[in-house]
């Protein structure tokens, strides 16, 4: 193998396509949901700069504060701004009173700040029912506001819907919604699928799960790996459910389909797993908080979509970024988080091929490694770039070097990729080679072998 460095101007141009090539449009997100019940909530500029170093690209607010609205000016992150629900009984029953709402917390900041999304209250159907009759008049009084001003294709307006609204949601194919709120729910998808909007979705296997009484399997529940006689199965449509968070989605696919919807797309507006619990809550648990947000982030970015939907990915939202220490209730309602009022990880995420997003630790030590499972021969021609064109000095790989053993493409394409993605200052897109390459927070250093992740 040649690991010399060519200097040639075509090899440039062959290393700007490589560079171009690993480029793809986002068409999937993970963001965050951003609480504020803490004690010493931090500063706006201090958020900012959190979802900036996470790579966190898409947040949801639960009102428009505007010091946080122009903090995020500028930034590129989208934004999800949310009507509170004290104020939906006066938005839906003044169509002045909406316009008002969104000139004053959406046209005044856009487009500095990157407002996509509108949520009209949070849970209201389960808890404000006496706004319930009203909430898509508030919908549409918003949406139109947004029309005015010419910005409904880029400005979606939607609500959160709990989960617990859908019935009978295993097996998926039978799910319906509670039928004493059709009155609402139809027109409501109505309204979505005329706005080319998508419905909300708030998805909490650790509820399912602790309600269950042993039905649910942990694994289940965290989005482990099963084996096929743990998978549940659908006896009306023969799909296989390895996870509560795939079947929840079909179920509210089916819900709608049930209602003559087929074409509105979902996006889960909270799903996470507490870290910490009472004596009455034993799995919620730091490691268990880990492994199902780790194992959320890759599942949703990795595009594997559902049974009945494979490949159409669900953009996702976690609860939440701080832990909101104010919260009332049981233990577990304070430690949702990612992260405590410091910015200081409650938990490093384990995410392995799934890129910048959250690799929230917080010493920056990220690190650059091949994927497991990829093809060889795209390894070694990712290999070969990274030592040739790319300029990488993999002179360490040399045979009595330290990084020589274990001489296999796995481990010698780990230490190029890696050095390259220092040289390039971790930059997005620095680390993915064609998708044979993922950021990691694990340290990939063995025996004489060091790798640095700064």
């Amino acid at each position: 193998m040649d690991y010399q460095t060519p200097l040639s101007f075509l090899l440039f141009i062959f290393s700007l396509l490589f560079l171009l090539l690993q480029a793809t449009p986002e068409d999937v997100f993970v963001g965050v949901n951003i609480g504020t019940e803490l004690s010493v909530m931090p500063h706006p500029t201090q958020v900012a700069a959190l979802l900036k170093a996470q790579q966190i690209r898409h947040v949801r607010l639960y009102d428009a504060d505007g010091g946080m609205l122009m903090a995020l000016a500028n930034t590129g992150i989208q934004v999800m701004v949310t009507i509170p629900n004290e104020q939906i009984l006066g938005i839906g029953q003044s169509n002045s009173t909406a316009a008002n709402w969104v000139n004053r917390n959406v046209l005044a900041h856009y487009p500095a700040t990157n407002i996509t999304a509108i949520s009209v209250g949070f849970d209201v159907l389960t808890t404000l029912p006496n706004a319930a009759k009203i909430l898509v008049n508030a919908l549409k009084y918003v949406h139109s506001a947004l029309v005015a001003s010419n910005l409904d294709h880029q400005i979606k307006v939607s609500t959160p819907l709990s989960s617990s609204i859908i019935l009978d949601s295993f097996p998926p194919s039978q799910a319906f919604f509670n039928a004493s709120l059709d009155s609402v729910i139809v027109p409501l998808l109505g309204f979505l699928q005329s706005t080319n909007s998508f419905l909300m979705l708030n998805v909490y296997p650790y509820y399912d799960y602790m309600q269950s009484d042993g039905f649910i399997l942990l694994d289940y529940a965290l989005l482990k790996p099963l084996p096929s006689n743990k998978e549940a199965v659908d006896s009306n449509t023969l799909l296989r459910y390895t996870n509560v968070f795939d079947a929840m989605i079909d179920a509210a696919y089916f819900a709608m389909a049930s209602l003559n919807f087929t074409n509105i797309p979902i996006v889960v507006s909270e799903t996470g797993w507490p870290s910490k619990g009472g004596s009455n809550e034993p799995d919620a648990t730091l490691e268990n908080a880990n492994t199902y947000n780790s194992n959320l982030i890759r599942h949703v970015l990795n595009k594997t979509g559902t049974p009945k939907h494979p490949g159409i990915a669900i953009s996702t939202y976690i609860y939440e970024l701080y832990n909101e220490d104010l919260k009332p209730g049981p233990i577990s309602e304070r430690n949702w988080g990612l992260f405590d009022a410091n910015g200081k990880p409650v938990y490093i995420l384990r995410l392995t091929g799934s890129g910048l997003v959250l690799a929230n630790d917080t010493t920056n030590q990220t690190y650059c490694a091949a994927k497991e499972g990829v093809d060889p021969r795209m390894l070694q021609a990712a290999l070969d770039w990274a030592c040739g064109p790319g300029r990488v000095d993999c002179s360490a790989l040399l045979q009595g070097q330290p990084c020589y053993e274990p001489d296999n493409v796995m481990a010698h394409a780990t230490y190029a990729f890696n050095t390259y993605y220092l040289q390039m200052g971790k930059a997005s897109g620095s680390c993915d080679f064609n998708g044979v390459a993922a950021v990691t927070t694990t340290n990939p250093s063995h025996g004489s072998c060091s790798f640095s992740g700064r």
